[in-house]
């Protein structure tokens, strides 16, 4: 078990022959994916899980991070006992196209230069990361998939899988999701990309090539980024008004800290994450609109999906991805027929409640996934 739970994976290898066709018109070839597994694929291959990661995570969502040596990403619901485990789950977890942890991305060789793609690289949607994913499970052998699981991004991912194939998938989990990026999120992201742009060191986006990176641009852009994925209260339980230090700097160090917090999440983020992966991800998500190709209608998206069973859950202080925005996706389904449960969590947390405890989502989640367990077969 413990073998098992240390994960495997490495980088898959798409020759030039099997190119990635994008909804830009474009296609992306040669095609790497990186990954990573938990656990081992039953004899009738149907133990399958794929976790989506969201904007800033990757493959790692379990176990030891190789690189940061921090734990995984999602260790709270993956592993011995907890909801997605690795005695009874194959789980897969791949690095969206557009990362900077192994998929190909910006910061990938541009295979006609021999130089990084920059600004080359084509603008992806969160359909093209799912088509790379459904490439990526049919190497694995996977046929269809147990259940797809993803929060944030993850959770549109996971959206664009029941709407695209929903023949490959028994069971669907989007946690603080939504169906379509707001206008609020997509000016937030935009705040973010003009941080990253107006450093100096961005270089029109070829930065790898000048030996240089937009540092203090995308810590801003984080910086910005991570107040919204936390909330008034949980801000205020956190660091309330209180200082660094005795007293005032009558300047502008960071008093507050808050302040500090946030400089620290900036500055962290640096060292992990690609500029350009960040204004790539992000455009991804902005022009993310599930119902957009079916007429504007959510429910045409999953009529498709009826035998999909689908767990949405949201939590209360999440203004990011609101309550109102997770009943949308629920009533769609309920309309589409398809066999929908939905939870509320009460949580002072923000958006970033999906990645911490929670008990309620870990017992949400757990008697969704035994339930489906037992209606699949698996033990």
């Amino acid at each position: 078990m413990k073998e098992a739970f240390c994960g495997d994976g490495g980088t898959w290898r798409f020759p030039a022959s099997q190119p990635l066709q994008l909804d830009s018109g474009g296609q992306l070839a040669p095609l790497e994916v990186a990954y990573r597994t938990y656990g081992k694929l039953n004899t009738d291959k149907s133990n399958a899980v794929l976790v989506c990661h969201a904007l800033t995570g990757d493959q790692h969502c379990a176990g030891e991070h190789p690189v940061s040596g921090k734990p995984g990403w999602w260790n709270r619901l993956i592993g011995p006992g907890l909801p997605l485990d690795p005695a009874r789950h194959f789980i897969i977890c791949s690095n969206v196209i557009g990362g900077c942890m192994g998929s190909t991305g910006p910061a990938s060789i541009n295979p006609e230069t021999g130089q990084a793609y920059g600004l080359s690289f084509p603008v992806i949607t969160i359909a093209d990361m799912v088509r790379a994913q459904a490439m990526l499970v049919e190497a694995l052998g996977v046929e269809t998939l147990f259940a797809v699981v993803g929060g944030s991004m993850g959770g549109m991912q996971v959206l664009q899988w029941a709407a695209d194939y929903p023949e490959k998938i028994f069971s669907a989990v989007i946690i603080a999701s939504a169906a379509r990026h707001s206008a609020q999120n997509i000016a937030f992201h935009e705040v973010g990309r003009q941080a990253v742009m107006a450093d100096p060191d961005w270089r029109g986006g070829s930065y790898a090539l000048h030996g240089v990176r937009p540092e203090k641009g995308l810590a801003v852009a984080r910086m910005a980024a991570h107040i919204t994925y936390l909330s008034e209260p949980a801000l205020q339980r956190k660091f309330g008004r209180e200082l660094q230090r005795d007293g005032l700097s009558w300047g502008f160090d960071a008093d507050f800290q808050v302040e500090s917090y946030l400089r620290h999440q900036g500055a962290s983020f640096v060292d992990r994450f690609d500029a350009n992966s960040y204004l790539y991800i992000t455009r991804a998500m902005d022009y993310f609109d599930l119902a957009q190709g079916h007429g504007g209608i959510l429910a045409e998206a999953f009529k498709r999906a009826r035998n999909v069973r689908f767990c949405v859950l949201s939590f209360t202080t999440d203004w990011l991805y609101p309550t109102a925005e997770n009943r949308h996706i629920v009533r769609a389904l309920n309309a589409a027929g398809a066999r929908a449960s939905f939870v509320e969590i009460e949580s002072d947390k923000g958006h970033d409640a999906f990645l911490l405890d929670e008990p309620v989502m870990n017992a949400a989640l757990s008697g969704f996934m035994a339930s489906a367990d037992q209606a699949r077969g698996i033990s």
